[in-house]
C-alpha cells in the first residue's frame, strides 16, 4: 500500500480538495483508497457528510488506544466514504487534545504508521489530510508516508507556510532513513490576475526541482463538489480541475523520488 500525505503548514491552500479529489480518481481506476483525517476541524470528514463532533470510532481511537493496536480495531474504526472502493478514518474534535498529551507519552510518533501497516492488504492507497501545524499529528502523517503532497495556493501570503514546512522537511530529513519524496503543487491558480502569475513564478524559482510542472486552477465545479459531498471526479468528470487533478495524479505515480530540499531563504523574492 502507498500512503501519501497532504500538508501545509498554512491553512485554505487546497489540501481537502487535494486529497478528495485524488483518492476519488484513485478509486474510479480500481485502486482500493483509504482516506485518513487527522486535522481536528475534519474538513474532509465533512466533506463526506460525516460530523467530526461525534464520538463515534475513526483516528482518535488509533491513538487513544495505541497500546491495544490490532487489525481487528483497526478495521472497526474505518467507514466506508460513501462511494465505491474508498473508505475513511473520520476525525474528531478531540484530535486537539492530543498534543499536551504528546509532551508526557512515548511512541505518539509512530501510531498512524503502525495502524495502518496493519491494514496494508486491503488498499492500494492511503492519503492523509493533516492540520496546518506542526505537532504530533502532523509528525504522524509524515512519518506515516512514502510521498508527500504540498499544495501552495498561487498568493505571495501562502509562500510562508511553504518555507515553514521545507522547514519540517528539513527537520524529518534527520529523523528517517531517508529523504522523504514530496511534491509542491501550485493552487487555486487564476492567469488573470499579476499576483497569481507573480507567485507561481516564484515557487518554481525558487524550488524547480519538486514542484509539480502543472497547477490546479480555479475552479467554481471543485467548490460545486465540495458543496455536494462528491468526490470532483464525479460530480463533474470534464471539469478544468478535474482534469489537472488527472494529470497531478500521473505525475505522482511515477515521480516518487527524493528532490533536494530548497534552502528556505530562496522561497521570497
Amino acid at each position: 500500500m502507498l500512503v501519501w500525505t497532504v500538508a501545509n503548514q498554512k491553512g485554505g491552500v487546497g489540501k481537502t480538495t487535494t486529497a478528495i479529489a485524488l483518492a476519488g480518481l484513485c478509486a474510479e481506476q480500481g485502486k482500493r483508497v483509504l482516506l485518513v483525517d487527522l486535522d481536528p476541524h475534519g474538513s474532509l470528514s465533512s466533506y463526506l457528510k460525516f460530523d467530526p463532533s461525534g464520538t463515534g470510532k475513526g483516528s482518535f481511537t488509533l491513538f487513544q488506544q495505541r497500546r491495544q493496536l490490532s487489525r481487528e480495531l483497526v478495521r472497526r474504526c474505518i467507514q466506508p466514504a460513501g462511494f465505491e472502493r474508498l473508505e475513511i478514518l473520520v476525525a474528531s474534535l478531540a484530535l486537539a487534545t492530543l498534543e499536551r498529551e504528546a509532551i508526557s507519552r512515548d511512541g505518539m510518533g509512530l501510531v498512524l504508521s503502525r495502524a495502518l501497516q496493519l491494514v496494508a492488504p486491503d488498499y492500494d492507497l492511503a492519503i492523509v489530510d493533516c492540520p496546518p501545524t506542526l505537532g504530533v499529528l502532523m509528525i504522524n502523517a509524515l512519518a506515516a508516508c512514502q510521498q508527500l503532497v504540498i499544495p501552495v495556493q498561487t498568493e505571495f501570503l501562502a509562500l510562508k507556510g511553504l518555507e515553514r514546512m521545507t522547514q519540517t522537511l528539513a527537520m524529518m530529513g534527520k529523523s528517517r532513513r531517508q529523504a522523504l519524496a514530496y511534491s509542491i503543487v501550485p493552487t487555486m491558480f487564476d492567469r488573470r490576475t499579476q499576483a497569481s502569475v507573480s507567485s507561481l513564478r516564484v515557487i518554481r524559482n525558487s524550488y524547480s526541482e519538486g514542484v509539480w510542472p502543472g497547477k490546479i486552477p480555479v475552479d467554481t465545479r471543485l467548490r460545486d463538489a465540495s458543496k455536494a459531498g462528491v468526490p470532483p471526479g464525479l460530480y463533474q468528470p470534464d471539469g478544468r480541475g478535474v482534469e489537472a487533478y488527472r494529470s497531478l495524479l500521473k505525475w505522482l505515480l511515477v515521480h516518487n523520488t527524493a528532490p533536494e530540499v530548497a534552502p528556505v531563504a530562496r522561497a521570497l523574492p
